[in-house]
């Protein structure tokens, strides 16, 4: 954690100037050499958060080893700045790195709570919980207290990994601190309950929201299209995106529709989820390209080919940008068009002569779509180019793995990469242990999957709908047998 891991060797930025000439002379040898000047300090602090704001953080992180080689250091801001930056990108070694000489220099004090929300949300953003908590036990050494933002990180992580206890925690910590429960934080209770299956609580939370004048927002428009969703009430999800579209403050995001197409798709009605998706086009929004994997998948269960083509053509005639083209053109092979599939490093390599720099979502979206099909040596070949590449993996994409193996029926080989996310300090969250449960239960190793399950509850994690289904079936099977 202590390491650098910023690189040196770059030139020094310099201004030229050149010395007047010697007794008149401009051919005098002196008189054509160059002055080099080094640039005031301002002048790199400057550079370094523009190039921050502007996605240049390898410019920025040379940047920082010149004036490092110059004996100097930036400022608070600047610092603060970089480990934003790094953390939101995932690299949180580098940010780690950086907060470390930050501590050492004395110089966290001029935005303390910056520094730490900074390095907290990466951390938890990659599943990194014990490292997380270690940044909550610092702030609490240097006395450092949370705000209504350290807070709502919290909260967003402990709904998505689903751990009940500690996101009710939280939420009461914000009403002891007098924090303003937001559309944010409403939006997350009702995911606790949806998630919990406790749908109809969750729609008691909007009639709470109606009752105190809390104004709706997309947030919570999406909140309630999630729940509706995931308990296959489509219908119900669908009138709450016409009210959005009636809306004139409110209107749909990509978030909405990403959710609509996935919940249809998940529920079979795929006709509907390609009337969505082009509703969405229409809208000028495209969708992630997780969710156009699945759509795809789909279409693809169902032979229509001729509709996947006619869906990417109609995103090659709307969209400008080179590098969504180029990402929906490599899923779609992926997922086999006319039963075709290729190789990563070609996909990968496409993606970059279209001028796509290859980021970690970009690296998840192919491993996964791979892995929908079971082809573990193409899920794990993307996994390590995406090492190669410098991207630090995250607990989405071995959760990918543990997946890709358990369609191809390899429960061994998931049940490793699950010791391998323990020992490497990520924390398994319940999509861990559900994925889990279902490459035992693929493998009919029925008796595994009560003991995984036993291993969730005690880690903290509350059972999701599918956890509970997985568990339920595997107890059916069990009892037939005795």
């Amino acid at each position: 954690m202590m390491m650098s891991l910023r690189t040196y060797g770059s030139p020094l930025p310099t201004r030229y100037s050149r010395r007047r000439p010697v007794n008149g002379c401009s051919n005098h040898p002196v008189s054509r050499q160059i002055v080099t000047e080094e640039l005031p300090i301002s002048t790199y602090n400057r550079r370094i958060r523009y190039r921050c704001r502007t996605g240049g953080i390898d410019e920025a992180m040379s940047l920082l080893a010149k004036l490092d080689s110059l004996g100097s250091q930036p400022d608070p801001l600047s610092y603060v700045t970089l480990i934003e930056t790094l953390s939101a990108l995932g690299r949180t070694l580098e940010a780690d790195a950086l907060f470390q000489e930050v501590i050492r220099s004395g110089l966290h004090g001029s935005y303390p709570l910056r520094f730490h929300n900074a390095l907290l949300g990466g951390y938890l953003r990659k599943g990194q919980l014990a490292l997380a908590l270690r940044v909550l036990d610092h702030m609490q050494l240097e006395n450092v207290e949370k705000n209504q933002e350290t807070c709502e990180v919290l909260l967003n992580y402990y709904v998505s990994a689903g751990r009940l206890e500690e996101s009710w925690r939280v939420v009461n910590e914000m009403k002891k601190r007098k924090f303003p429960l937001t559309s944010f934080v409403y939006g997350k209770i009702i995911r606790i309950y949806r998630d919990n299956g406790m749908w109809k609580k969750a729609l008691g939370i909007i009639e709470e929201i109606c009752e105190i004048g809390l104004p709706m927002d997309v947030e919570l428009y999406n909140s309630i299209i999630d729940t509706f969703g995931k308990y296959g009430e489509l219908d119900e999800a669908l009138q709450v995106l016409r009210k959005m579209q009636s809306s004139h403050d409110f209107k749909p995001n990509i978030s909405t529709w990403n959710s609509l197409i996935r919940w249809h798709c998940h529920h079979g009605a795929v006709d509907k989820a390609l009337e969505l998706f082009t509703m969405m086009q229409d809208q000028g929004l495209y969708p992630d390209p997780r969710m156009f994997v699945k759509l795809i998948a789909r279409l693809g269960e169902k032979g229509s080919w001729n509709m996947i083509s006619k869906s990417f053509e109609s995103i090659k005639c709307k969209e400008d940008r080179r590098d969504t083209r180029a990402i929906y053109a490599a899923l779609v092979e992926i997922v086999g068009q006319f039963g075709s599939f290729q190789d990563p490093e070609e996909l990968v390599g496409r993606l970059k002569s279209e001028g796509v720099a290859p980021s970690a979502n970009i690296f998840c979206t192919l491993a996964d779509a791979y892995a929908q099909q079971g082809l573990c040596k193409q899920t794990v070949k993307v996994l390590k180019m995406m090492e190669k590449e410098g991207t630090e993996p995250n607990l989405i994409m071995l959760n990918v793995l543990i997946n890709a193996f358990g369609n191809a029926g390899k429960h061994m080989e998931a049940l490793s990469i699950y010791h391998h996310i323990k020992e490497s300090g990520f924390t398994p969250d319940v999509v861990t242990y559900s994925t889990l449960m279902k490459a035992f239960t693929r493998a009919k190793k029925y008796e595994k999957v009560p003991e995984i399950f036993r291993e969730m509850e005690a880690s903290g994690c509350s059972a999701d709908r599918k956890a509970r289904q997985l568990l339920q079936n595997a107890l059916m099977v069990l009892d037939k047998r005795h």
